[in-house]
C-alpha cells in the first residue's frame, strides 16, 4: 500500500512538472499579451493544473460520484491528448534555442534594426497550439456527427448448453436510449431501421429510456414502437429511469411516473421484466430470458434489482440470458453466486461517448470506473455483453465510442472448440 501511494505521489509530482514545463511555451507563445506575464496567470495556472491531477487520481482511486468521476476523467484526458500534442513544438523550440547559444556570436560593428517580425519561438509555439487544438476540434465533430453516427457490431455466443432449436437464433439488442437527449427524429429513425434491416429474431433493451421523466420519450415512442421482432422485445430498466435524479412535488407524483415508463415499455410492445423471467420456447425447446431491475455497485446507483425472484422457476432451463443494465452487476453479484447465468447482457457506460475501439484495441477514460465497460468478457463459463449505448446524455455527442446497435450469433459449441 505505501509502495502505490509513493508511486502515485511520484506520478502526480511528474504531470505537475511536465505542465510547467509547457507552461513555458505557452506563455511564450502570447509573450506580447500583458496577461501571459503576469505571476497571478502563472499561480491560477499551477492551482489548476493541481487541482485536476488530483481529481484524477481521486477520480481512479476513491469512490466518488461517477458524474464528478466521469467529468475529471475526461477533461484529463482530453487536455493531456492536447498537451503530448503541443510538446513535440516545444522540445524543439528549446532545441533551436540551445543550438543558438552554442553558435559563436559574430561580432557587431554597427547597429543593425530589428526587422518587426514575429519571433521563431512565438510562431513554433502559436503552431503547436493550433495542431494541439486539433483534438479539442474532433470534440465539435464528434457533436455535429457521432451522436447518430449508429453502428452494428456482430458478435457469435458460443453456449455449449444451447438447445439445437436455438442454433443461429439472433438477438438484437440497444440500450441507453435517453430520449430526453435526442433533437434528430429523421436520425433516431434510421437507427432504428437499421436494427430492424438485421432482422433479429428477438431484440433486447437494457434499460435507460429516458434521462429523468416518462414525458421526454414522448416525441419518440412512434419511433420506438416499430422496434419489433417474431420471438419478442424484452426490455428492463435501467438507474435513469427511476426517477431518482429529478425533483418532484411528491413521492406519489415520482411513483406514477415510473408507472407511466412501465406502462411506455408495455404500449410499445415491449415485455418489461422487473425481476422477473420469460420461457422463450421454439421447435417445443425452451430458454429463459431474465429481466433483474437496475443494480449497481457503485454507491450512487440504486439497487432495486432482487436475483432471487428474477431466476425462479427457470432451474429446468438449460440456458439463461439475463438483461441488467449496469454491468458492475456481473462481478459483484452475478460471478460469485449466480453460477447458472449464462449470459449478462448491459450498457451503462456508454464507453464515456469519448476514446478509441478499434477491432483488437479500445480504450477510454470510464476504464477507469469500470472494469467491464465495452463489448465481450468472459470469466469461466460465463459471458458479460457491455453495449455502449444507443443514445448519449450530458456531453451531447460522441468521440471514437459511436453508438451502438448489436446483433448477437448464438452457437450451440463451446468457444475453445468453435476456435478449433
Amino acid at each position: 500500500m505505501q509502495s502505490q501511494f509513493f508511486i502515485i505521489i511520484l506520478l502526480g509530482l511528474g504531470l505537475l512538472l511536465f505542465d510547467q514545463y509547457l507552461f513555458s511555451g505557452f506563455a511564450a507563445a502570447f509573450k506580447k499579451k500583458k496577461w501571459a506575464g503576469k505571476k497571478s496567470f502563472k499561480i491560477g495556472y499551477t492551482i489548476f493544473s493541481v487541482a485536476l491531477i488530483i481529481g484524477t487520481v481521486v477520480s481512479i482511486y476513491v469512490k466518488i460520484p461517477v458524474g464528478i468521476r466521469a467529468g475529471f476523467l475526461m477533461v484529463f484526458f482530453v487536455l493531456m491528448i492536447v498537451k503530448v500534442t503541443f510538446l513535440p513544438f516545444v522540445l524543439a523550440d528549446d532545441i533551436r534555442r540551445l543550438i543558438a547559444r552554442l553558435k559563436p556570436k559574430p561580432v557587431v560593428t554597427s547597429p543593425v534594426q530589428e526587422k518587426a517580425t514575429i519571433p521563431r519561438s512565438a510562431f513554433l509555439m502559436k503552431a503547436g497550439l493550433i495542431t494541439g487544438a486539433v483534438p479539442l476540434a474532433s470534440i465539435g465533430v464528434g457533436i455535429l456527427a457521432g451522436a447518430y453516427d449508429y453502428r452494428v457490431r456482430n458478435q457469435t455466443l458460443y453456449l455449449p448448453s444451447l438447445p439445437k432449436a436455438f442454433d443461429g437464433l439472433r438477438i438484437g439488442q440497444i440500450s441507453d436510449i435517453h430520449s430526453g437527449s435526442f433533437y434528430n427524429k429523421k436520425a433516431v429513425l434510421g437507427g432504428v431501421e437499421m436494427l430492424l434491416g438485421q432482422k433479429p429474431d428477438v431484440i433486447f433493451f437494457t434499460g435507460d429510456l429516458v434521462n429523468s421523466r416518462t414525458d421526454e420519450v414522448r416525441d419518440y415512442q412512434d419511433i420506438f414502437s416499430k422496434v419489433k421482432a417474431p420471438l419478442g422485445v424484452f426490455s428492463t430498466l435501467g438507474n435513469h429511469d427511476y426517477g431518482d435524479y429529478a425533483d418532484w412535488a411528491s413521492p406519489q407524483a415520482k411513483a406514477k411516473n415510473l408507472q407511466d415508463l412501465i406502462t411506455t415499455h408495455k404500449n410499445m410492445g415491449w415485455d418489461i421484466l422487473l425481476n422477473e423471467n420469460r420461457r422463450l420456447k421454439v421447435n417445443g425447446e425452451e430458454i429463459g430470458i431474465l429481466g433483474c431491475e437496475n443494480w449497481g455497485e457503485l454507491s450512487r446507483f440504486p439497487k432495486y434489482g432482487k436475483m432471487e425472484p428474477t431466476i425462479k422457476g427457470t432451474e429446468d432451463l438449460p440456458v439463461k440470458l439475463l438483461l441488467s443494465h449496469d454491468p458492475s452487476h456481473w462481478r459483484a453479484q452475478i460471478l460469485p453466486h449466480y453460477p447458472q447465468i449464462d449470459v449478462m447482457f448491459s450498457g451503462h457506460t456508454h464507453g464515456m461517448q469519448f476514446g478509441v475501439r478499434a477491432e483488437h484495441f479500445q480504450w477510454s477514460p470510464v476504464e477507469y470506473v469500470y472494469k467491464e465497460w465495452a463489448g465481450l468478457y468472459n470469466e469461466g463459463n460465463q459471458q458479460l455483453y457491455v453495449n455502449v449505448g444507443y443514445g448519449f446524455l450530458g456531453f451531447p455527442g460522441r468521440v471514437g465510442i459511436l453508438p451502438e446497435i448489436t446483433i448477437f450469433t448464438l452457437k450451440s459449441a463451446h468457444a475453445a472448440l468453435a476456435k478449433a
